[in-house]
């Protein structure tokens, strides 16, 4: 038992514990604040606004309230970002009825009475503990040299003493254990109010098996496509060559004038060949993306846009591979819309890892109008979706437009 006094455990949950009613505090304060303020001023629609910035930073205590989780061996999921996509007052009031928001303010509200709980009984629990365990050293320096119950009785003999420290050392064995009961009713209300609902796994399983159907039948149109550039460009030529070839054996001997002519034919068949194998190659996946990452392969897209574009930000580590991959695609398939339909002069990449999630932002100058609901933007959507990312697109008509991807690269 002695070991569960000085296990790290012990001493990260009893600090967090300590910091329950700090936390309940000033959670319940900001909470029901901003949320009285909000609702009496709904009526001048200055409440709306209120009500919004409250509940997102509801949100943003709520991620704070997940890392400080890990005192409790607790490593909570992120919930998804509230969805960027529709016009600005369906995303402004997006935090109004959104559950994550909502159970993060009844979690903060809920702190306060919890956190006078645990706070109170931790260190009642602690100092009492300590307190009796070391009273034979300390009691001389006390009036009538031991601790007073009620008006005139002091335990200052050396028995007294003794059996105050033997009390003390029992609890200071059981202290560890009520922290830790303490402890279990937190984590059952982190994982209750800040976890995953079962209703938000049931729609993110749907959202997931929709994407993967997408995602194949996605996949299954690249494949054709694929057979389709391989089979009308690098195929004929290839078998162009071919004839080229067997047509300039058997004139070498002849007629070597017109067995040249061939061969110099063949040669610019299969320099051409080659260019178009690369030019496939390089759109699935290119050897510049494994080598040097994605920042040398965003810039060799920018290099060969016909737009100028400019690449901002640098990549301190590399993402896993699926991820680089997705986010080369995306990048790829959002700069040949820029210069197909967009009607650009100008176009900017911006790459960053903002807490563990790979952030690419396209922005060009074009007309705009783009719809997010298209096949086009519908599949890198459900390309970045397939691996718990986010795509958003803004597209005001004649304000360029604006694609923001971002994924999940911790490893």
């Amino acid at each position: 038992m002695f070991r569960a006094v000085v296990a790290a455990r012990t001493w990260r949950e009893t600090a967090y514990l300590l910091l329950d009613l700090v936390v309940g505090v000033a959670g319940f304060t900001f909470v029901v604040t901003g949320l009285s303020l909000g609702a009496g001023l709904l009526i001048t629609l200055i409440g709306i606004p209120i009500l919004v910035l409250t509940l997102l930073g509801c949100r943003g205590a709520a991620w704070l309230e997940r890392r400080r989780a890990r005192l409790l061996d607790l490593d909570l999921p992120d919930p998804p970002p509230l969805d960027g996509a529709g016009s600005f007052l369906r995303r402004a009031s997006r935090p109004l009825v959104d559950g994550v928001a909502w159970r993060s303010a009844l979690y903060l509200v809920l702190m306060l009475p919890v956190g006078i709980v645990t706070f109170t009984v931790a260190v009642t629990v602690w100092t009492t503990a300590l307190g009796l365990l070391t009273l034979p050293v300390y009691a001389w320096s006390l009036p009538h040299g031991g601790p007073q119950f009620g008006d005139s009785y002091y335990w200052s003999k050396p028995w007294q003493l003794a059996l105050a420290s033997l009390a003390g050392a029992v609890l200071t064995l059981l202290a560890p254990w009520i922290v830790r009961l303490l402890a279990v009713c937190d984590r059952a209300l982190v994982r209750g109010l800040l976890g995953t609902s079962r209703r938000e796994l049931e729609e993110r399983a749907q959202v997931l098996t929709e994407t993967r159907s997408r995602t194949v039948d996605a996949s299954i149109d690249e494949r054709r496509r694929l057979e389709r550039d391989l089979h009308d460009g690098a195929q004929q030529r290839l078998v162009a060559l071919g004839m080229d070839l067997g047509i300039a054996l058997e004139k070498l001997d002849s007629d070597p004038d017109a067995a040249k002519a061939l061969l110099r034919d063949a040669h610019g068949d299969a320099q051409q060949a080659l260019r178009e194998l690369r030019d496939l190659a390089r759109g699935i996946h290119p050897a510049v993306l494994t080598d040097r990452g994605l920042d040398a392969a965003v810039s060799g897209l920018a290099a060969r846009s016909p737009v100028p574009v400019r690449v901002r930000g640098s990549l301190a580590q590399r993402p896993p591979a699926s991820i680089e991959a997705t986010a080369y695609f995306i990048t790829s398939e959002a700069l040949a819309n820029v210069a197909k339909h967009a009607d650009a002069t100008s176009a900017e990449v911006s790459l960053a890892i903002e807490d563990d999630r790979l952030r690419v932002e396209i922005v060009d100058d074009g007309r705009g109008g783009a719809d997010p609901e298209g096949a086009g933007l519908r599949g890198l959507a459900d390309r970045a979706a397939a691996l718990d990312g986010s795509f958003t697109v803004e597209s005001p008509a004649g304000g360029g437009t604006r694609i923001v991807t971002e994924l999940p690269c911790a490893s």
